[in-house]
């Protein structure tokens, strides 16, 4: 579990970049942060990570604060997939790539040679090729893939689909959802309300440092106080459905206005058009 005890954060001592934040994030959880540029979502990842120290509060990982783990511990239990995946790749070839955290951990073993050889299977990558010569997507894969072939119990996302087309994005996030499905703790910053919508079970907002919303994806979402506090949009098939409400076009009790998917929608219009013509003229 994860745990942040009204922390508060600074990086000069003076300003305060978070501000009484708390939290619980279960294990096996699948969490997104949201909200705007300098909302203090990056400052709590790098809590999580043990990157920053609270200047206040207490977090703690699996009821031990952070202040009292070893880097290697930290290490050990969360792992860490940076916004720009250039950040974070070091060696020069894929193999050794997905191999630089087994070495680090002294774990170097056949175990982790069989872990390896299973994750260039599982991606299909050139074992021998140079990681810096692949494209984005790739690249945001195998720095993906140097974390999930470590099994941390715990990962933190910054950005995960920053710069990629859709099809990469799908790749990408169908890899953690599985993650997830096998029982990592998955923890997302993410701007993309779309993949916020499709992945994440639980949403919490912030702004100003301070979380300002903690629920049910859709409940977070659907929550037009909270997307005016934090400046999102909601979900286009949401935006639509609240927005059909709000003008009268269909009841606000509504399985139309209920709808958090298109096929939900569509049902919902179907069903609706057996008993009159929603939306002719």
């Amino acid at each position: 579990m994860i745990e942040f005890k009204n922390v508060g954060a600074s990086y000069d001592g003076e300003l305060a970049i978070l501000r009484d934040v708390s939290f619980r994030i279960p294990d096996g959880d699948f969490v997104a942060f949201v909200g705007t540029n300098g909302a203090g979502k990056s400052t709590t990842m790098r809590l999580v990570n043990g990157l920053l120290k609270p200047t206040a509060g207490e977090v703690l990982i699996d009821g031990v604060p952070t202040t009292q783990l070893r880097t290697s511990q930290l290490a050990a239990k969360v792992g860490f997939l940076f916004q720009n995946p250039d950040r974070q790749i070091c060696c020069a070839t894929v193999r050794e790539e997905l191999l630089f955290g087994f070495r680090a951990q002294g774990r170097a073993d056949a175990e982790a040679e069989a872990r390896v050889d299973a994750m260039i299977e599982r991606f299909g990558f050139d074992a021998d090729a140079e990681p810096f010569l692949l494209n984005r997507g790739t690249r945001q894969l195998l720095a993906l893939a140097s974390i999930i072939v470590l099994e941390p119990p715990v990962v933190v996302l910054d950005e995960p689909t920053t710069g990629l087309d859709f099809r990469e994005c799908a790749k990408v996030m169908d890899t953690i959802a599985d993650m997830n499905a096998r029982g990592t703790t998955v923890i997302m910053v993410c701007h993309d309300m779309e993949v916020v919508a499709d992945y994440a079970r639980r949403v919490i907002a912030m702004t100003a440092g301070q979380v300002v919303a903690d629920g049910a994806t859709f409940d977070v979402l659907r929550n037009r106080d909270v997307l005016a506090r934090t400046h999102l949009l909601p979900p286009q098939v949401v935006d639509v459905a609240l927005r059909l409400a709000e003008d009268g076009a269909v009841a606000a009790d509504s399985a139309v206005a209920a709808a958090n998917t298109l096929d939900e929608m569509t049902e919902a219009l179907a069903a609706a058009g057996a008993n009159a013509k929603v939306g002719a003229s």
